[in-house]
């Protein structure tokens, strides 16, 4: 593997960052009969802070404006309807959630007439109770204004049934898009990791082709995709072969080499936590067989979702989210890239140039330009769903429990507390960055009191919830969601300020490269009350043996 690291090999051109990951959990897959979306929002352009928007009526003639997720630019407006529910994050107030990855795919099908992909997000979740309505709208709003985007993967949940859906655009001047939404089923779990992942689709029935003729859908229940797409697919010269062979990502997003090591080894290392099979899918999901062949195969791909070898917790959903390849092949805490501290920090993007040869880094889930990310535990037996939320890198983060039914977010996490620019003393984003930069300088040793102090509150919120639901059951409605609105708000003040403790106390701790002496989590003293002199470690020795040769020697 590590050779395959540092060979060159030539790349189809990647315009879109490497962003989002997507884990997927069906009900009778989970530990506790909850389905589960996660998703990490992984761009350097966003500032990380709580989406909320209040349930709201309407009056007849009122407009929703359609302003760019990614830019900011205006997009013009479409009608509003009569009321829209209440969203907190990706997840509204019926607990549906909707998740996203971007993958781009053919560069002629993108467009920036219509809705982009993230106002659709949302409002979706203004408008629907159900996986299934999202679908719908989603793909009803792209039909009638067009789709603003480039080739995108969705994730819809709500607490009976999750599905993975993929889009693109049909290009300047052609409304719509074609798509394929799949169910992933109760007993399985899934992923998606800015790659399409669909493959085939079922040929339709005859009643099916024969109601897709009014509505233009192929509704084969637990498979749903846009009638004409493999009709479009020929008029645009881009699949040629049997219906029966028709591929939607290898016609719409054709595996490179960036695709596999960067996106498919995602899905690979989510998989791998909860199968004994996954192995095998290494040269796959690393690129490795797409080198050795030049490009002309990819080997096998792995499957669109699998059925784990155990209930999946929701705590082990979080856990995958902090992911790094860790005990991999891939792992990103290791080699000489990672420096004499082993840190996940690279610079420059993924990919870099030495004497015409292209070079990449692997791209774990866990990564230092994450804004925000969650894990959205959706519960048909109770009236709320939990929003895990967290902001900045997943490893070194906290998710806090946000309820779906809550009426406001917790001051640290508003939109327009801080932003990119703009310092904010009571920002979680700026408090959770503040920490993982420092981490990043001497990881190996900084990130297990990371990771200490963050299992304490994974403890203590998985403790907490049970309890807070028997308490909430008893109130009225209203006074329910008062109860998990002050929560919320609570735990997720605590933790900013235990975070920015922990700035303060790694400051002190790991200043001029030094480490100043602890004993039972005070700094040590000497029998006169001076500090202790500091301990000061020298490298790793295996970094040690890389630089002698260039150090001066006896």
């Amino acid at each position: 593997m590590k050779k395959l690291l540092t060979l060159g090999v030539l790349l189809a051109a990647w315009t879109t960052a490497f962003a989002c990951t997507n884990f997927l959990v069906g009900k009778d897959a989970s530990a506790d009969g909850s389905t589960i979306i996660s998703y990490a929002a992984d761009s350097y352009s966003f500032y990380g802070y709580l989406h909320f928007s209040p349930a709201a009526d309407y009056p007849k003639g009122a407009m929703r404006e359609i302003i760019n997720w990614d830019n900011g630019k205006p997009l013009g407006a479409i009608p509003q309807v009569p009321h829209t529910y209440s969203v907190v994050g990706n997840t509204n107030e019926h607990q549906l959630t909707v998740g996203e990855t971007t993958w781009g795919g053919r560069e002629e099908l993108w467009d920036t007439v219509g809705i982009d992909y993230g106002s659709l997000i949302y409002i979706a979740l203004e408008r629907c109770k159900t996986a299934r309505e999202a679908i719908e709208c989603v793909t009803s709003l792209v039909r009638d204004y067009g789709y603003a985007s480039e080739g995108e993967t969705f994730s819809f949940g709500d607490p009976n049934e999750v599905w993975m859906m993929d889009l693109i655009g049909k290009g300047p001047g052609e409304k719509g898009a074609v798509w394929v939404a799949t169910r992933i089923p109760d007993d399985c779990i899934a992923a998606h990791a800015n790659q399409a992942r669909t493959q085939g689709i079922p040929a339709p029935t005859r009643a099916a082709a024969k109601k897709a003729k009014k509505t233009g859908v192929v509704d084969m229940g637990d498979v749903i995709y846009s009638a004409d797409i493999i009709q479009f697919a020929r008029r645009k010269g881009l699949f040629t072969g049997k219906d029966s062979e028709f591929s939607f990502q290898k016609t719409f997003n054709p595996y490179d080499f960036s695709g596999l090591l960067a996106c498919e080894a995602r899905v690979w290392s989510f998989y791998r936590h909860f199968s004994d099979d996954m192995d095998r899918y290494l040269p796959f999901a690393s690129g490795q067989t797409y080198f050795a062949t030049g490009g002309k195969d990819a080997g096998e791909a792995m499957p669109l979702y699998i059925r784990p070898n155990h209930k999946v917790a929701v705590q082990e959903v979080k856990d995958c989210m902090r992911d790094q390849y860790e005990g991999t092949p891939l792992d990103i805490t290791q080699g000489a890239a990672s420096g004499p501290w082993h840190s996940k920090l690279r610079y420059g993007g993924l990919k870099f140039e030495l004497d015409s040869v292209a070079y990449w880094y692997q791209r774990p889930t866990a990564t230092q330009q994450t804004a925000w990310s969650f894990v959205s535990q959706m519960r048909g037996d109770k009236p709320a769903g939990i929003f895990w939320f967290g902001v900045d890198d997943a490893a070194t983060n906290v998710y806090v429990p946000m309820y779906s039914c809550i009426t406001e977010v917790p001051e640290c996490m508003r939109k327009g507390n801080g932003d990119l620019y703009t310092y904010s003393p009571t920002s979680a984003w700026w408090a959770f960055n503040l920490v993982a930069n420092k981490a990043y300088e001497k990881y190996e040793r900084i990130l297990p009191e990371i990771r200490m102090l963050q299992s304490a509150w994974d403890d203590r919120f998985n403790a907490q919830v049970d309890a807070l639901d028997r308490e909430a059951a008893m109130l009225s409605d209203a006074d329910a969601r008062k109860l998990l609105t002050n929560y919320s708000c609570r735990q997720a003040q605590e933790v900013v300020q235990e975070w920015k403790d922990l700035y303060i106390y790694l400051i002190t701790k790991y200043i001029d490269g030094q480490e100043r002496k602890v004993e039972n989590g005070q700094f040590v003293r000497n029998a006169y009350g001076q500090p202790e002199m500091p301990n000061r470690p020298a490298f790793p020795e295996t970094f040690l043996r890389t630089i002698a040769p260039e150090i001066l020697h006896e």
